[in-house]
């Protein structure tokens, strides 16, 4: 009874800890999309602040679904444990078995499939390009979203600054997004001179600068989700036997 009574506790509190997490976020997500207006108006209000930042609210879908699903995660987990239901922790058993093998399949999938990652992606490149030869400076929602990408991660349309040669955008402003010119104005001279890298490469570049720990990260959670299921197995046939 022992070992039973710590792995209740340990699942109450760890369970308790996604819950109260999910909480956070899940109300922070409701925030963002409630009240964007006071938020947008902070965010501009900041020194140097892009008049896109509006674009970050966006982010705010993301945080809702996340913390629905650490709520529902927790609360199953909680309750499971402490009321002993052999429903809730299946329940919760099954949650984090679609997760891991979904996480595991998709880890499967880019491994055994690379070359056909690489040609959407490369598909992907083009359709990328010719939104900005057509939309960019052009719609709002797809210049906010270019501007938000280059300004953050310090780059320059998807492979480099030729994507936006001829483009709408240069052809209307003759020159070029001051993302991609180290000077202004960044006009051809400047362009042409510049060493910003586009936006593909440099995302290639960072993920390989932080393999190691994308690589821990994952083998972390991962190695959660099994503490999680293998506890709730054994908490799922102790309280079975008790019955």
């Amino acid at each position: 009874m022992g070992c039973f009574g710590f792995l209740k506790t340990m699942m109450f509190l760890f369970n308790g800890i996604i819950f109260l997490a999910g909480g956070v976020i899940l109300g922070v997500g409701i925030w963002v999309k409630v009240d964007n207006g006071s938020i947008l108006n902070f965010m501009q209000s900041l020194p140097g602040a892009s008049s896109q930042m509006g674009q970050v609210l966006n982010v705010g879908y993301l945080l809702i679904a996340l913390g629905a699903v650490l709520v529902v995660l927790g609360f199953l987990g909680c309750c499971g444990a402490i009321k002993e239901s052999r429903c809730m922790l299946m329940l919760f058993f099954i949650i984090i078995l679609i997760i891991f093998i979904a996480e595991v399949a998709g880890a499967i999938v880019i491994l055994a499939f690379r070359p056909l990652a690489e040609t959407l992606i490369k598909q992907l490149g083009v359709d990328a390009v010719k939104s900005l030869q057509s939309d960019f400076g052009k719609n709002q929602d797809v210049t906010g979203l270019w501007n938000t990408t280059m300004t953050g991660m310090k780059c320059c349309g998807f492979n480099n600054y030729t994507d936006f040669t001829n483009s709408y955008f240069v052809n209307s402003t003759k020159n070029y997004p001051v993302q991609c010119c180290n000077t202004s104005p960044c006009n051809q001279a400047a362009v042409m001179n510049s060493t910003v890298t586009g936006c593909f490469p440099a995302l290639i570049k960072l993920v390989d600068k932080n393999a190691v720990i994308i690589i821990a990260v994952a083998l972390g959670i991962a190695a959660l989700e099994l503490a999680a299921m293998i506890v709730s197995m054994v908490l799922y046939c102790k309280i079975g036997s008790k019955a």
